[in-house]
């Protein structure tokens, strides 16, 4: 594989928003910067009634009229990032450009499935009118081998998955999830991190608070630095780079102009925004959505790997070379994306899949 370069550096500085940019195929559309995912307020300027519950907050005041009668429900706060969806699919769905409990958790499954989307949940709009005490040790969750989610999904980054590996040659903290002793403290307690690795600007969100906390390396491609100026390690060039054995970062412009995947001991694919697993429906007329939930991508079929076009800011035409690319390079059985489904599979599957995906992309 032909190696990319890195640079080293060193310093500090604040995060800064998502500039407007114009990509090979003209100028990119539906930009979204950190300024437009801010917290809507409440209706009618109201003061809202929080619940609390050890730090976490939805207002019951606000809570939405669609919810489903009884003890849960979501609150008009929602920017409708689909993550509560994604984790608890049976209590959670949409109706009027937000996110709803569609049916309330009936057994302990359902139940813990419906806390860990309250948890995640960016803005804090999913609570309990009874208050129910919330249950410990929800997060970070285990998928595989070492490999968690989560939670904690940060507004800043419009809700995205956030991932930690553990292992004996150090720590990883894939993209950032918002800051929280919460989560912090069961990450100390499994061995820190030693390197954030940031797979595009828009989900670097409170990437530099965790990194300082731990004393973290941190990994952008030089495209996207200007989302992380306090990076450690830039990356740049198109091609291949081996952080250590078993860890590659694939430089996969498309989405953004910075964005890359990170593989890791050829199973494990963090996708950033460049490819995902489609687990929610298609959304008609919806129009330009973040999540990337719209129909006219790359795939459109529950249970298949998709990219999202009308979410890409840069270009179409380079993610589908980029994806090619990256079907002919590795091979995986987990795709962990920032937005979208996650999954575990066959990796022969996987990759035809993936072919199959860059045919359609290049077709459209």
């Amino acid at each position: 594989m032909a190696l990319g370069t890195v640079r080293m550096r060193s310093g500090a500085g604040l995060v800064a928003p998502a500039a407007s940019g114009t990509g090979p195929d003209g100028p990119a559309v539906g930009e979204v910067t950190y300024e437009s995912l801010r917290v809507r307020p409440a209706h009618g300027g109201r003061q809202a009634l929080a619940v609390y519950d050890n730090g976490w907050m939805a207002r019951l005041l606000d809570r939405h009229p669609g919810n489903a009668e009884g003890d849960w429900y979501v609150d008009t706060r929602c920017i409708d990032c689909s993550t509560c969806r994604e984790l608890a699919p049976a209590s959670f769905g949409v109706g009027g450009g937000q996110s709803l409990v569609v049916a309330q958790p009936d057994d302990a499954a359902r139940a813990t499935a419906a806390w860990r989307a309250a948890l995640a949940c960016p803005t804090q709009s999913i609570g309990t009118v009874s208050r129910q005490p919330r249950p410990a040790g929800l997060f970070p969750q285990e998928l595989d081998g070492g490999v968690y989610y989560c939670g904690f999904n940060s507004e800043r980054s419009f809700g995205a998955n956030a991932y930690f590996v553990r292992r004996p040659g150090g720590n990883l903290l894939i993209d950032s999830p918002r800051w929280t002793r919460t989560l912090a403290e069961p990450i100390e307690a499994r061995g820190g991190v030693d390197d954030v690795l940031l797979t595009h600007r828009d989900d670097v969100a409170d990437a530099e608070k965790w990194a300082a906390h731990f004393g973290a390396r941190v990994w952008i491609h030089a495209d996207d630095r200007h989302a992380a100026p306090f990076a450690t390690d830039v990356v740049s060039g198109r091609g291949d780079h081996e952080i250590r054995p078993g860890l590659t970062v694939v430089p996969l412009p498309g989405h953004t102009q910075g964005s890359v995947a990170y593989v890791l001991e050829e199973r494990y694919l963090f996708s950033g925004d460049s490819l995902a697993w489609r687990a929610l429906p298609a959304r008609e007329n919806d129009g330009p959505n973040p999540a990337g939930r719209e129909p006219a991508n790359g795939g459109g079929e529950l249970g298949d790997l998709v990219a999202f076009r009308q979410s890409c800011w840069y270009s179409w035409n380079e993610q589908a070379r980029s994806l090619a690319r990256l079907a002919a390079g590795h091979r995986f059985s987990w795709v962990l994306p920032g937005h979208g489904g996650r999954h575990g599979g066959d990796p022969e599957d996987l990759h035809r899949r993936l072919v199959d995906l860059v045919d359609r992309m290049g077709r459209r």
